[in-house]
């Protein structure tokens, strides 16, 4: 009996394709939008998560702008921090622009506004994959606070167009620095260059990162506004914030809004909560689509009920039970919407894939989303076929061939 349910449900879709294929629009429809939706956003999720991670979980960055009295940190107050229990080390950032030379042709090319940044050796220890070719600056570097310096890939064409650069030099604001690095681009260190990354922005700007001790005694400087405290574990991260706090507010008197301290996990976990928030009110809003198609569903079973009257009557009359007559018309339902729910499933994933291909982001086979939109699919035929199929199943069989 289920076989012949499950053909005569074929037949009378197959007999009436066109009713057939714009009543099963909406289910496509939707389950196109919903797998669409969750694929591209967790490929995009995914992508961003990554990226943040490799900024360092066991990692707490510190903005200290100070206040009107002290502004940053000093040199006494990054050796506290040093000494807080848990803290494997302390990497201030001082950041300037200048005009940088190259010191190498007859030519002298010159690049204004160049970044300039000052990092200490924890810098490049915490991002150990930072220096593309050459090598990072060391704690010799620091001590001496020698002048050489790493270059990203922006800064080499323009200064170094048809050169190689490592062992090369430049000038920097009067000083001639030693090229014995290049940035990998494709390294980000920081959110501000992870967000460009999200957004499709390359390394386009001319970069340099020197020893901090020479970027100290270059722009005559000791107020330390922005630093990285690398953390041995990150089972650590909560006690030694609570130290770093306690350090903070003496040094700045326990005024507000003195600094801020960004914990790379929390802000992690965060995001995450964010973007599986995001995820399911655009899954929400794509269901809608299938709710239009459940209607679509009920109103074209309400009316195949109408047409096959007779044949209801005819079946009744011959013996067939009220359950069986339900369970075909709910069938035929269910069939309509699973046909549906598997050409949307299958648009659904060609269209994510060829959007995440033009994000130029991983693609992931996301199953989660297949199983969620060919499931929904198959309620809705179960949802909005039972009342007709209820219908048909309650059709008196003298009323019914009396249409004869």
């Amino acid at each position: 009996m289920f076989i012949e349910n499950l053909k005569m449900s074929w037949h009378n879709i197959i007999n009436n394709r066109m009713r057939s294929f714009l009543t099963a629009l909406g289910i496509i429809i939707g389950v196109m939008s919903i797998i669409s939706l969750i694929t591209i956003v967790g490929a995009a999720t995914g992508s961003i998560t990554s990226q943040f991670s490799a900024l360092g979980a066991s990692k707490l960055v510190v903005s200290a702008p100070g206040t009107f009295l002290k502004q940053g940190l000093t040199s006494s107050d990054i050796a506290s921090i040093e000494q807080i229990p848990g803290v494997a080390g302390v990497s201030p950032t001082l950041n300037f622009n200048a005009t940088v030379t190259n010191n190498n042709t007859s030519n002298n090319i010159v690049e204004q506004n160049v970044e300039i940044d000052g990092e200490n050796q924890f810098y490049f220890s915490d991002n150990p994959n930072l220096v593309m070719r050459g090598r990072a600056i060391n704690s010799l570097d620091q001590d001496n606070n020698s002048n050489v310096c790493i270059i990203n890939t922006a800064l080499q064409q323009i200064v170094f167009p048809s050169q190689d650069p490592l062992g090369k030099q430049i000038t920097i604001m009067g000083r001639v620095f030693t090229v014995i690095g290049i940035i990998d681009p494709n390294v980000t260190t920081d959110l501000v260059s992870t967000m460009q990354k999200a957004r499709g922005n390359g390394d386009s700007s001319g970069k340099a990162i020197i020893p901090y001790g020479t970027a100290t005694s270059m722009v005559g400087s000791n107020s330390i506004t922005s630093l990285d405290v690398i953390v041995a574990s990150t089972s650590q991260i909560p006690q030694v914030k609570t130290q770093l706090e306690n350090v903070l507010n003496t040094a700045f008197n326990y005024k507000d809004n003195a600094y801020s301290i960004l914990d790379m996990d929390s802000l992690l976990n965060t995001m995450n909560t964010m973007m599986g928030i995001m995820t399911s009110m655009l899954a929400g809003i794509a269901s809608i689509a299938l709710l239009v198609g459940g209607i679509g569903i009920m109103n074209m079973m309400l009316v195949s009920v109408t047409e096959r009257t007779t044949e209801i009557g005819l079946r009744k009359a011959l013996g067939a039970q009220p359950s069986q007559i339900q369970i075909q018309f709910l069938m035929e339902s269910v069939f309509l919407s699973l046909i549906g729910g598997i050409i949307g499933a299958i648009i659904g994933v060609s269209v994510s894939y060829l959007v995440i291909k033009m994000l130029n982001v991983a693609f992931i086979f996301n199953m989660s989303a297949l199983t969620v939109g060919v499931g929904f699919s198959a309620a809705v035929g179960i949802i909005f076929g039972w009342a007709p199929a209820r219908r048909a199943s309650k059709l008196n069989p003298i009323d019914a061939l009396r249409s004869i």
